[in-house]
């Protein structure tokens, strides 16, 4: 009964007959719901001061608590993988090695020479040069190139190019060019580079 006689007496009143001047004169249906529109408004500044800062605050730290599980995520993976990476990186290690010792040294260039000429006479080849060029200097390794002329037959210049190839020591071929010799169409004469390479020391300390 007093709620429905509250809502009578906020519709009997005319707002402009309000002294705003003197609040506390003003009827207490009218100061429930100044309070209650007081409330309202201070609970809506409220919510867009804090609690609005604060749900940006969070979805902040959701998201930088994916970024963090999945780095660790990552790093307990390769933890679980490390004893196989070590095992894996030493044994990449030994395999540089192997491949190192292939590389010759300066003093086995004439070695490799002599193996070079061998497999052209093994194969019955005229060798007309054979002529070591000026290194190319890289950042790991020095190219050492020489230049090969031989003639022969077909098949005996095929046998020595895969036989150079096959040598023990590292040997890339480049730069081909075959022709026949003036006169006898049956033998040929070939221009070709041979590479072998030198691993590039660090000065010592």
């Amino acid at each position: 009964m007093a709620l429905q006689d509250s809502f009578d007496q906020l519709k009997s009143i005319d707002v402009n007959n309000l002294d705003f001047s003197n609040m506390g004169s003003w009827p207490g249906a009218v100061k429930a719901v100044m309070v209650v529109g007081l409330f309202l408004l201070i609970l809506s500044a409220g919510y867009y001061w804090f609690i609005t800062d604060k749900q940006a605050q969070l979805s902040r730290a959701e998201s930088q608590e994916i970024k963090l599980r999945k780095s660790y995520e990552d790093k307990a993976q390769l933890a679980a993988n490390l004893d196989a990476l070590r095992i894996q990186k030493r044994e990449m290690e030994e395999a540089f090695g192997a491949l190192l010792r292939q590389l010759p040294s300066d003093t086995e260039v004439p070695g490799l020479l002599e193996d070079i000429t061998r497999t052209a006479i093994d194969n019955d080849l005229q060798i007309e040069s054979i002529d070591l060029q000026p290194e190319q200097r890289t950042e790991f390794y020095i190219e050492l190139p020489m230049k090969i002329v031989v003639e022969g037959g077909y098949h005996k210049i095929g046998a020595f190019v895969s036989g150079a190839a096959n040598l023990s020591r590292i040997v890339t071929l480049h730069d081909f060019m075959i022709e026949p010799l003036k006169g006898n169409l049956q033998q040929l004469r070939m221009e070709i580079v041979a590479k072998t390479y030198r691993y590039v020391e660090e000065p010592a300390q």
